[in-house]
């Protein structure tokens, strides 16, 4: 294949940035006896896409499919179900509210087919009913509050009823109506003040409840850091308001919270608590609230705010994923991640397959490495053992299955006068950091297939394939082929070994935000004929 150029490119690169290896051993040791809890829901319980109604297009649907297929998330939560492009409030020519919920009904029939449920985000205002003009995105949310409390409780108790009525109480009880979306950017999602947003609150989240009683409502989905999650969970409580669940955000950059345009220009914020601090604060908010049992939900999140950061689609944003989900996930009841596609039009319509969308998966569904962060997430067991190092996550399965994911997060922040929208637009080989040795203890004697996973500079990292295809602005439908069959994420290297000593070691050679993963499963009689397990395997640089 066309693709074998780029890998024998790409191989001669690993064995360029390993000529210099340091002779540090980075040792991780895990002890499968040791089972330390449940392996974690988190980050598989909600995931982030742009708006509404790019969900009934059929390449969006086709993409979040292998996204179910392949990973399998809970919860998808999104902007503008009530916008006028999902036509579902107009008034006749008296000013009585008319309610249409077609389009609603084909998109949340289409996810719950793929075994997702809405995590409902009300908003934005829908023209008919809005108190002003403002708009914000290409595709002209309206971002003001209703002219009209009473028609506004009236739709939301309408939407409410119609999903109760179509899909079931039961069903709709295990969603989650979030109300609007980061209000504290007055004036960029919300025209109108904190008192104007809890006012908009309390009356959608009473018009839920009257539908639904069991229905879970939370707010205020917050960009900011902070202070208008306490302002809302001392009204919530001040006022016995329905409140369910707390929403906020977090990006891991160092200023900066909307990129309308897509103009900003961003940097990594390089801090190990970047993200996770944020989150780790809102749970102790919640804690010394008057409500310290509600749920913490981080509806967006990633490593920047914008569009037009190239790190979304860099190899380093596999070990940005799992790091920042490792320390996140004692806080959190979900951390969504903005988004699964590049499927995305804030700004508009895309020119180009990669320009730094947040997407999983570019404009054609190729894989970038953000994917795989995921994708090992979901092949990790059910329980945690024991490891003593903290960019790993060990977990072990009731069939006798054992997982080790390892990854090296070294942030690396652009030199001075770049930021990340030009220092990541341009390839980025790493730094050698020697060699991990990763040892597990106490594994069932016996035989086991052995297959070892990788994203790094040069492994499913589809973005350095772009570069040195030339960073073509349209990709023919060879080009596409040929950057999907460059991010498979196939096993880069796979052996039939046998365990005799409880014992399983293996030393391999690690680089700058390196991602191993490790998965040995029992064999079933598969009549091969077993290495001994600290035999080397075939070299999955080669």
């Amino acid at each position: 294949m066309k693709i074998t150029v780029h890998r024998l490119t790409l191989a001669a690169c690993f064995a360029a940035s390993f000529v210099t290896a340091s002779a540090q051993t980075r040792n991780i040791r895990g002890d499968i006896s040791h089972v330390t809890g449940p392996h974690t829901s988190v980050p598989l319980r909600v995931i982030g896409a742009g708006r509404a109604n790019e969900g009934l297009r059929a390449d969006w649907q086709a993409q979040l499919a292998t996204v179910q297929r392949e990973i399998g998330f809970q919860y998808i939560r999104m902007h503008g179900i009530l916008n006028d492009d999902m036509g579902v409030y107009t008034e006749d020519l008296h000013g009585n509210p008319q309610f249409n919920f077609q389009y609603v009904d084909a998109l949340y029939d289409a996810l719950l087919q793929m075994h997702i449920r809405p995590f409902v985000e009300l908003t934005f205002m829908p023209s008919k009913l809005a108190s002003g003009p403002q708009t914000v995105f290409w595709w002209k949310g309206n971002i003001t509050p209703p002219k009209d409390p009473a028609k506004w409780s009236a739709l939301i108790r309408a939407f409410t009823a119609h999903m109760k009525a179509r899909y079931g109480e039961d069903e709709i009880n295990q969603w989650y109506f979030e109300v609007w979306n980061e209000p504290d950017l007055q004036n960029l999602f919300f025209a109108g003040s904190v008192d104007d947003y809890l006012a908009l609150y309390k009356n959608t989240a009473e018009a839920v409840k009257a539908e639904c009683p069991a229905c879970r409502v939370g707010g205020p989905a917050s960009a900011m850091p902070w202070k208008f999650e306490e302002a809302f969970e001392q009204y919530v409580t001040a006022k016995n308001i329905p409140a369910d669940f707390v929403a906020s955000h977090a990006y891991g950059v160092t200023k900066g919270f909307l990129d309308a345009d897509g103009k900003a220009g961003t940097i990594l914020d390089p801090s190990l608590d970047s993200v996770s601090g944020r989150m780790k604060h809102s749970r102790e908010l919640i804690e010394h609230s008057g409500r310290p049992s509600m749920e913490l939900h981080f509806t967006e999140w990633s490593s920047s705010y914008t569009p037009t950061d190239y790190l979304h689609d860099q190899y380093h944003q596999a070990s940005f994923i799992l790091d920042k989900i490792k320390r996140a996930s004692p806080y959190v009841d979900s951390m969504s991640y903005w988004t699964f596609t590049d499927i995305f039009e804030e700004n508009g319509p895309r020119f180009t397959p990669f320009h730094g969308g947040f997407g999983l998966m570019n404009l054609e569904g190729i894989r970038k490495p953000s994917y795989f962060a995921y994708r090992f997430l979901h092949l990790l067991g059910t329980e945690d053992v024991a490891s003593d190092d903290p960019q790993s996550w060990i977990t072990r399965s009731a069939d006798g299955s054992v997982q080790a994911l390892v990854w090296d997060y070294t942030p690396t922040v652009p030199p001075a006068h770049q930021t990340d929208q030009t220092f990541y637009k341009e390839e980025q080989p790493p730094t050698a950091k020697g060699t991990l040795r990763l040892r597990l203890d106490h594994l069932r004697n016996g035989n086991y297939h052995l297959a070892i996973y990788a994203v790094g500079y040069g492994r499913n990292d589809v973005y350095t394939a772009y570069l040195h295809m030339g960073r073509p602005d349209q990709l023919t439908r060879a080009q596409t082929s040929e950057l999907h069959a460059a991010s498979k994420g196939e096993p880069e290297s796979t052996a039939e070994i046998q365990i005799h000593d409880g014992v399983f070691t293996r030393d391999l050679p690690i680089r700058t935000n390196d991602v191993y993963l490790f998965v040995l499963t029992p064999a079933r009689g598969s009549g091969t004929n077993p290495k001994d397990a600290n035999e080397p395997l075939e070299s999955p640089f080669q």
